[in-house]
């Protein structure tokens, strides 16, 4: 971010939006077969629309798993969200399965054979952020516009707004002054609601989530404070628009306020490094800035497909570093292997640990117990301040 005085922008959302539903069907898989075979390759997408779901895409793992069980699942995550709609129910909708073998193109170039180490999924780059404006060490708009979103879930699933329905977006914008987070200078919040309900009502629900999460102090006034600024939000999800799989990459990121490589993470088993290395590099610019090295850190790595080493390391500190830049890439390429068998190996993540993050971004989480959101741990930074200290 820039110095000086500015507002910056992000949005996020919720579980019910179409491409979210999409995304949780295709981790919802991703799990399924790493429950099955921790060494499964699944690449695959999901399509939505009215009371229409198609599944697409490559895998290699259990012949057990049939395409009558990649529709149940399909359903049971549709149910997860809650949708039960006329034009969109997990139980009426028409799933249509066209997921196939993996290319054996793929495979041989991909897998260890001989002296030759388990090489990249695919070229790509992959990029980290981490900064102080939260606890979460996550830019300050992204990190609150999904935790508005969570909280209004958590309300609906709960029983305690019953009225509220699976699809919601939210954006909140916040002054920087010198760098750092001060107010919210508007807030928009649009969410599904039942028929019948009006603008007021929907608008008065939302109020107390945004002054939970907000600091106090940091709400915005009420004439740049939007709820449903179109008046009326009955018809949603995928019924409203249509879903795909991997459409919300900047939701899942950092919301704008870093890089983002341009590969979608749902979907996708560990070894394709558009998901793994982008926890990766994530992980090291976290405990980059927990470990007092810097206050802002972006990471990128980049890979050939085939290839196990990445072709750089590159590291940003946007002149709040510590440390010299080059010297911090080399170490952190000393504290952990960056190749796909070393990444999946380091945050272990050949787990079903992924339909969890489909939804509310995959960073600035908790790290749970059964190693969900590994990524998120800051086990490397005693180990990096000694390094330079």
């Amino acid at each position: 971010m820039k110095a000086g005085r500015y507002n910056f922008t992000s949005e996020s959302v919720s579980e019910g939006h179409p491409d979210k539903v999409c995304d949780r069907i295709s981790d919802a898989i991703v799990d399924l077969y790493l429950s099955q075979d921790p060494y499964a390759r699944v690449a695959v997408e999901t399509m939505a629309t009215t009371n229409q779901v198609v599944l697409a895409g490559e895998v290699r793992g259990p012949a057990s798993i049939t395409a009558d069980r990649l529709v149940e699942v399909a359903r049971e995550a549709v149910k997860g969200i809650g949708y039960e709609q006329d034009g969109f129910h997990w139980k009426n909708m028409d799933v249509k399965c066209f997921v196939h073998s993996q290319s054996a193109d793929i495979a041989v170039g991909v897998d260890a054979a001989g002296n030759k180490d388990e090489g990249a999924g695919d070229q790509g780059i992959m990029f980290g952020y981490a900064c102080r404006e939260t606890p979460a060490l996550m830019p300050a708009p992204i990190h609150y516009s999904h935790a508005i979103l969570k909280s209004l879930a958590d309300a609906r699933h709960s029983g305690a707004a019953p009225w509220l329905g699976p699809d919601a977006k939210s954006q909140v914008t916040l002054q920087y002054e010198n760098g750092k987070p001060v107010r919210a200078t508007a807030v928009v919040v649009s969410t599904q609601h039942a028929e019948g309900v009006s603008q007021e009502e929907v608008r008065e629900l939302v109020r107390p989530h945004i002054l939970k999460i907000l600091p106090e102090g940091w709400m915005c006034g009420e004439d740049s404070f939007y709820v449903n600024p179109t008046g009326r939000f009955v018809i949603g999800g995928p019924d409203g628009d249509a879903g795909l799989t991997g459409r919300k990459i900047i939701v899942d990121t950092y919301g704008g306020a870093a890089p983002h490589g341009g590969g979608a993470f749902s979907g996708k088993d560990p070894t394709k490094v558009d998901r793994s290395a982008a926890y990766a590099a994530r992980y090291l610019a976290k405990n980059v800035v927990a470990a007092g090295l810097a206050d802002r850190c972006t990471i990128q790595v980049s890979y050939a497909i085939g290839v196990s080493k990445p072709l750089s390391v590159y590291v940003d500190t946007y002149g709040t570093g510590r440390v010299d830049e080059d010297r911090l890439s080399v170490v952190l390429q000393q504290l952990v292997d960056l190749s796909p068998r070393g990444i999946r190996t380091h945050l272990g993540l050949n787990r079903p640990i992924y339909a969890r993050t489909a939804a509310y971004g995959h960073f600035g989480r908790e790290p749970d117990a059964d190693g969900g959101f590994s990524w998120e741990r800051t086990d490397l930074a005693h180990d990096l301040h000694t390094a330079f200290y």
